[in-house]
C-alpha cells in the first residue's frame, strides 16, 4: 500500500477477530519497530510481548477497564530506557528521548500492522506500576503504550480532524 493511502485508512480499532496472528506478521512488527530512528541510534525502549489469556485481562484491568485489549490475540508494551538515554544524553535524555525512542518504534509498528491488514489501538491510559507487575518489567523502564493487535472485527469510520491552520504556525 502506498503510505499516504495507507496513513489516511488506518484508523483505532477495538474490537478483534479470534484469529490468531501469524508468527510472520509478528516477526515482520516487530522489525519494523526495530527499523525506527531513535536517538543516537542507541534504540533506549524495550517491547514486551504477551499472547497469555490471563495477562491480556489484567492488562485491560490496569488499562483502566478497556476490555479489547484482552480480546487482541497479541499485545505489545512498548517501555522507555531513561537510564540508557542518560548515559549519554543526560537529564534530556532520560526526560525525552527514552520516551520519543520508545513511541516512534511504536509507531512504526502500529502502522506495519495495518499495511499487514491487522489493526491495533493506542493505548496511554494505564497504571504503570499495574503494567510492570503483569508484564514483569523491571523498575528502570517506564511503560509507554500498549498495542492490543488483531484482525479488525469492525471498520470504524473516519474522525474528524483540526484544520491545518488550527494546528500548524508558520513563522
Amino acid at each position: 500500500m502506498e503510505f499516504f493511502e495507507l496513513i489516511e485508512k488506518r484508523r483505532s480499532v477495538r474490537s478483534y477477530l479470534s484469529k490468531d496472528v501469524e508468527d510472520e506478521k509478528l516477526e515482520k512488527i516487530l522489525k519494523a519497530a526495530n527499523s525506527a530512528p531513535s536517538a543516537g541510534n542507541l534504540q533506549a525502549y524495550r517491547i514486551y510481548i504477551t499472547k497469555d489469556r490471563e495477562k491480556k485481562k489484567k492488562l485491560a484491568i490496569a488499562a483502566f477497564g478497556q476490555k479489547f485489549i484482552a480480546e487482541a490475540p497479541v499485545v505489545l508494551v512498548f517501555c522507555a530506557n531513561p537510564e540508557e538515554s542518560g548515559i549519554y544524553y543526560g537529564e534530556r535524555g532520560r526526560r525525552l528521548y527514552s520516551l520519543q525512542d520508545a513511541t516512534i518504534a511504536a509507531t512504526f509498528a502500529m502502522l506495519a500492522c495495518y499495511e499487514l491488514g491487522l489493526a491495533t489501538c493506542w493505548v496511554g491510559a494505564f497504571d504503570e506500576d499495574s503494567v510492570r507487575r503483569v508484564m514483569g518489567i523491571p523498575k528502570n523502564l517506564v511503560p509507554i503504550a500498549i498495542l492490543p493487535i488483531g484482525y479488525p472485527k469492525e471498520k470504524p469510520e473516519k474522525t474528524g480532524r483540526k484544520r491545518l491552520s488550527e494546528i500548524v504556525k508558520f513563522v
